[in-house]
């Protein structure tokens, strides 16, 4: 991060220095024309600040609104076999601001997935402004399959007070889990909000050995889920990376404010016998940050799961 940022200030230094350099020489009408290899250096100086400037406005005007649908098949052996896939969309990270950007238009992107089930990792709002946003959103989603949400760092935090979901149709899982008919097939759904993790025995308790079970909370941490229970977890979604939310090609994010770092940065990851899927989201960061995206689309992750 620390590199890219003193390349970015290089290059801006060095073209703002050169215009300078260009409007002393016109104001005072003198100094030597300079040499074929400075007009050349500078033009490509010139020609990446310009670049540069146009990865401004594409992060800030475009990226945050084209929302991408990835799609991800695993297997497991607990659904029986010749029953039909179930389908998961997940989604994280909304941070719903009091202007809507992709909430009214994601209903109906995913209600053209057909899915089983929808789940929602946290990170609701950025602000109080943004509930009624965020609510309309998830009603229309409630309307669409079973909904289950856990709460997120943000909601934690400072939407403690707040019943994010009231009125909404969706389904709070906190140290709970809920049995889902899927075709015939039964699939649980459990999970924990942030700084509620020592929940996390209470909802493995209500599982039954043996079959499908879908873990929700925000951190992408395996450890949140107690050793003796990792086993019985078969599919693990998460959030809170955003994918950096600003990344570069072939490197990927430049933050992800992870303990683990860059290990669970976003995509489908195997921990032991437990799969686990990090939504890069959907909205962008609160408060001062600026609400921009780079090389790291907001995310609807559908996810098929057949039988092994």
């Amino acid at each position: 991060m620390l590199l890219f940022i003193g390349a970015v200030g290089t290059v801006y230094g060095l073209a703002g220095l050169g215009v300078f350099r260009w409007g002393l020489r016109r104001w005072l009408r003198r100094g030597a024309e300079p040499a074929r290899r400075q007009v050349i250096f500078h033009r490509a100086v010139y020609g990446l600040a310009g670049f540069g400037l146009l990865c401004i406005a594409y992060g800030f005007w475009i990226e945050p609104y084209w929302v991408q649908i990835t799609r991800t098949r695993i297997t497991s052996p607990k659904l029986p076999k010749g029953s039909r896939p179930i389908r998961i969309v997940h989604l994280s990270d909304l941070h719903c601001d009091p202007t809507a950007r992709l909430e009214e238009r994601l209903p109906d992107l995913i209600a053209a997935e057909k899915p089983d089930v929808i789940v929602f990792s946290g990170d609701a709002i950025n602000s109080r402004e943004g509930l009624p946003v965020f609510k309309a959103c998830m009603t229309r989603l409630a309307a669409i399959a079973p909904t289950y949400v856990v709460r997120g760092n943000w909601d934690a935090w400072f939407w403690r007070s707040i019943d994010l979901f009231d009125g909404t149709g969706v389904r709070e899982v906190n140290g709970t889990a809920e049995k889902i008919d899927v075709g015939g097939t039964p699939m649980w759904v459990a999970g924990v909000a942030v700084e509620s993790e020592a929940k996390a025995p209470a909802a493995f308790a209500q599982v039954p050995a043996g079959e499908f079970t879908l873990f929700l909370h925000h951190y992408p941490y395996p450890d949140v889920i107690p050793e003796k229970d990792r086993a019985r977890v078969d599919l693990f979604c998460a959030g809170h990376i955003h994918g950096g939310q600003i990344a570069l090609p072939r490197y990927g994010a430049l933050v992800t404010l992870s303990k683990y770092g860059k290990e669970y940065e976003a995509g489908l990851y195997r921990s032991g016998s437990m799969w686990l899927y990090v939504s890069r989201g959907l909205g962008m960061e609160g408060g001062r940050a600026p609400r921009v995206r780079f090389c790291s689309r907001p995310e609807i992750a559908v996810i098929d799961v057949a039988p092994e």
